[in-house]
């Protein structure tokens, strides 16, 4: 069993406190994290407007918030993320919208750089991949399942331009939030209740009537 040791983590915010830590930063001209630059402080400028834009427009699917209604137990949401990551701009509102049709799940956001050892605990393909989602126990802090850094179709297409361009550039990254635009956040709401079922069979039931 696999638990995550809460005197290892950094402070956690809200949703509303993490979003107001990245405009406050934002006022002074940095973004959040170690590395300071201009790009990553357009890109902090340019995912306030992502992440505004989906707080007022997403949607989440009645089915999925009939299944999160009637979760049993309580659930932690960890969500390792910053402010310059285009990713995390596109998914954090999924899951922020998603934990709050939700009795049963609290949602706590951590900034990356300031949680170093339990970013380590959770990398992907041997990097810091975020957002990265540890969904928790909220009794035991036994770690359950974990999501990210990206839906399955994203890293796809992040892959396959690669193979094709040879790296990733700033049109990948361009085209990247094109297919978040398209997608809607349906990807991220299908595999994150996926991971819900595995943890919450009893959910599969739900899903089929």
């Amino acid at each position: 069993m696999t638990t995550v040791n809460k005197e290892s983590i950094g402070q956690w915010y809200s949703y509303t406190a993490y979003r107001s830590r990245i405009a406050s930063l934002l006022l002074e001209g940095k973004t959040s994290g170690d590395e300071q630059s201009e790009a990553r402080v357009h890109y902090s400028q340019l995912n306030v407007t992502r992440m505004n834009r989906l707080d007022k427009t997403l949607v989440i699917s009645e089915a999925y918030i009939q299944q999160l209604q009637t979760l049993k137990g309580s659930y932690l949401w960890l969500v390792l993320a910053e402010g310059w990551c285009g990713d995390a701009a596109q998914i954090l509102p999924v899951i922020q919208k998603m934990a709050s049709h939700s009795a049963a799940i609290e949602l706590q956001v951590l900034f990356r750089d300031e949680n170093e050892t339990l970013m380590n605990q959770f990398l992907t393909n041997g990097t810091k991949g975020i957002p990265k989602l540890i969904i928790l126990d909220k009794n035991t802090l036994e770690v359950l399942g974990d999501f990210g850094p990206r839906p399955k179709g994203a890293s796809q297409f992040m892959q396959e331009y690669k193979a094709e361009h040879g790296q990733i550039d700033e049109t990948a990254k361009a085209e990247l939030q094109l297919w978040y635009f398209h997608d809607k956040g349906l990807s991220i709401q299908k595999e994150i209740m996926e991971l819900m079922q595995s943890i919450q069979p009893a959910l599969l039931q739900t899903a089929q009537e």
